[in-house]
């Protein structure tokens, strides 16, 4: 095998080939090709820092001596009058830390409606598309922290209102800073919205989802870092960080305010939600829901890591080390679903901000829909549900036997968050019955 490596658009690029040997049947190996790509992580997200730092230099525009270097003096003495924007107060940086299908969407548009708020849907999205962008043997055996230093990496530069950064991960790569391709951008005010989006008023009652898409064409990420500026609160959702624990080092950046929510729900609600999302995914466990007979090849191990990761968080968040102190909060999902206005209202305080009337209006009428057609459930992002419904859903979706499967295995998680186990089909059903313990974290 041979192995090389080139820089490219300011990317390290590894590349591998196959040499024949005498009888000319050797052949790569696809686990070879994985060891090379998990060790060229950590190079390639070093190499794109370094590379960004060193030609931009800290003077590339208003946005350079506000965001990244603003608290650091030897690159403020070098930033001139004119470039330099003093901030009047320190932003507050609000990471909203979930699972898949727990409910993350519906809470980050509470975050989103806040005028005070610039929020980003799932920016991690790229980092992970990125490097995992190869065959579909590599992306199943990498393993799910490798990319934990690139997206702290990412997280922090957005957080500093370096929104230039994301540049490195966006495919394809965008040019004059413009891009087509970010993420769910249609799920972020901000950038629908002057000065981002020049023609981003909504005038008719369609979702944002639908007029953002049509009317504001190419995201500018240099107008896109001026508005991040002028938030005083940056917040970004994310499902793909394993453990809160993870995030120590940015809670302990001095560059960083960092506030941690903590979004949980009920495991059982996590399978359900998934088995609709994800169908080809779960559609073993599909036909276990709909035949009552488990198949052999049902994978197991997803729902436990989810479990896993949510206890090892809840419990190192409930410890409140020193290093979590004041910026960890706990939400279950269903806490919210039930009382919506008023865990959206504790949620704001914490993060230092006031009940808003358009996140009032927002909650009013996102709280009410009909989930009662399948068009809905098959609409991963969509927000508009009768947030009761949905909380209590899986109890009419999910087989007894399922429901028995995930209680075994994430035992312990249920009872650390105050989800009530059911022991019988009836129990089960009874939606007069509640299954969330009262519980004050």
């Amino acid at each position: 095998m041979t192995l090389s490596v080139e820089f490219h658009n300011g990317n390290l690029r590894l590349n591998e080939g196959c040499r024949a040997g005498r009888r000319n049947n050797m052949e790569c190996s696809w686990k070879t090709v994985v060891l090379l790509v998990c060790a060229s992580l950590g190079v390639q997200y070093t190499a794109i820092r370094t590379l960004r730092d060193s030609l931009s230099g800290p003077c590339q525009g208003a946005y350079r001596c506000r965001s990244r270097f603003y608290q650091d003096s030897r690159w403020r003495g070098s930033c001139t009058e004119d470039n330099w924007l003093p901030l009047e107060s320190p932003q507050t940086h609000i990471l909203l830390f979930a699972t898949t299908r727990s409910g993350s969407s519906f809470t980050g548009q509470i975050l989103n409606q806040h005028p005070d708020i610039f929020y980003v849907f799932e920016p991690l999205y790229h980092v992970q598309q990125a490097f995992t962008n190869s065959s579909s043997r590599i992306r199943r055996v990498l393993d799910r922290r490798a990319l934990l230093g690139a997206y702290r990496d990412l997280l922090l530069n957005l957080y500093t209102c370096d929104l230039h950064f994301m540049e490195n991960y966006i495919r394809p790569e965008p040019q004059k800073h413009l891009t087509l391709s970010l993420f769910h951008r249609s799920s972020s005010l901000a950038l629908c919205s002057p000065p981002v989006c020049v023609d981003g008023v909504q005038t008719s009652a369609a979702p944002q989802e639908t007029w953002c898409s049509k009317k504001c064409g190419a995201l500018n990420l240099t107008l896109a870092t001026m508005s991040c500026q002028s938030k005083q609160h940056v917040a970004i959702k994310t499902v793909r960080i394993p453990e809160v624990g993870d995030l120590r080092t940015l809670t302990e950046d001095p560059r960083l305010n960092l506030k941690i929510i903590h979004l949980v729900r009920d495991p059982r609600a996590i399978l359900a939600s998934r088995i609709v999302a994800f169908s080809d995914q779960f559609r073993a466990w599909k036909i276990w829901n709909a035949t009552g007979r488990q198949p052999r090849y049902v994978d197991l191990t997803q729902i436990t890591s989810t479990c896993k990761d949510m206890a090892a968080s809840v419990a190192t968040g409930l410890q409140r080390p020193g290093w979590l102190r004041g910026r960890y909060l706990l939400v279950r999902y269903e806490d919210l679903a039930f009382n919506p206005e008023d865990k959206a209202a504790e949620i704001l305080r914490f993060a230092g901000l006031e009940m808003d009337p358009r996140v009032k209006t927002w909650i009013v009428r996102n709280t009410n829909g009909n989930i009662s057609s399948a068009s809905d459930w098959n609409d991963w992002y969509s927000t508009t549900r009768d947030s009761r419904a949905t909380a209590e859903s899986w109890r009419s979706r999910l087989s007894f036997d399922i429901i028995q499967t995930v209680q075994n295995l994430c035992n312990d998680t249920l009872a650390l968050l105050g989800y009530k186990p059911v022991h019988s089909v009836e129990q089960l059903r009874n939606l007069s019955q509640n299954l969330v313990e009262a519980r004050t974290f």
